[in-house]
């Protein structure tokens, strides 16, 4: 049986861009539940985005998206791995 976290993964991995509260309803957990599986994804380094989308309605919801990180980031993680 797979995990809240590996179908929130395979979910992003399929293109999918899902906000929190859709996840939550989606697999019968929690917000809170949702985003720590997001954070514990993105400790293990996974490039998860969280973006602010505006409906036609006015409404705007923050989603959840996998993508690449810019050159920037990764040379940002390098300086910091080089410090330790």
């Amino acid at each position: 049986m797979a995990t809240i976290k590996n179908k929130i993964l395979n979910s992003l991995k399929n293109g999918n861009e899902v906000s929190a509260k859709q996840f939550a309803a989606r697999f019968g957990t929690s917000t809170a539940t949702v985003s720590a599986r997001v954070a514990d994804l993105r400790s293990e380094g996974y490039s998860i985005y969280s973006n602010l989308r505006t409906d036609a309605k006015g409404r705007q919801t923050n989603k959840y998206r996998i993508g690449t990180p810019t050159r920037a980031t990764v040379a940002a993680g390098y300086a910091v791995l080089g410090a330790q």
